[in-house]
């Protein structure tokens, strides 16, 4: 029976360099839960693999077919953005292990659409201060500064990880993980998922 690992936690917290070194991870043998949006794709991003890249009547298609798992939208300062699990048979969760990322109500979807024993939460966390450092470093690479979104998504963050809204996440203290070092925080979120899959 498998299992999805699902990584969450605030903006700039480390999830995806984390998902990065653990879905390269062979010995874990993770499969990629490949989430949808709407939003425009980055330049460092590839379609297929960061997300699946639609635009809204590609959304609004899948949405009449009933095949979304979960969904959040964003009023970004560019408009509304939609990110959105699809049951479009790339997850066969009897057979394989699979790695998410996303925020809360993507977890918590998932979980709902899945069953609690099937959706395993890993909550990485990160002082907000270096958080803010590192938004703002990545903000001033070439073909970012998008500073009004980055300011957004931080203010946000405060309400989707609020006290009420980690309790109804119910995750335990051993699936809670600061990142102060990646390597050191993979190297830790990695024996946890072995331990979990044998």
């Amino acid at each position: 029976m498998g299992k999805i690992f699902y990584l969450i936690g605030k903006s700039c917290a480390g999830k995806d360099s984390i998902y990065k070194l653990l879905i390269n991870d062979g010995d874990l043998d993770l499969k990629p839960v490949i989430r949808y949006t709407t939003r425009p794709i980055r330049d460092s991003e590839i379609d297929g693999v960061s997300y699946h890249f639609v635009d809204m009547e590609g959304y609004q298609t899948i949405r009449d077919s009933g095949r979304i798992i979960e969904e959040q939208v964003y009023h970004t300062v560019h408009g509304d953005w939609y990110y959105f699990t699809v049951d479009d048979n790339g997850i066969d969760i009897d057979s394989h292990n699979y790695l998410a990322i996303g925020v809360p109500g993507s977890y918590l979807g998932t979980r709902n659409y899945f069953g609690k024993d099937r959706v395993v939460p890993i909550y990485v966390e990160l002082d907000d201060g270096e958080r803010l450092q590192r938004a703002l470093d990545r903000e001033r690479l070439p073909g970012n500064g998008r500073y009004a979104e980055m300011c957004r998504r931080f203010l946000a963050d405060a309400d989707d990880f609020c006290d009420e809204r980690i309790k109804e996440l119910e995750i335990p203290d051993k699936a809670r993980f600061e990142n102060d070092d990646l390597d050191d925080c993979a190297k830790r979120i990695r024996e946890w998922i072995l331990k979990s899959i044998r």
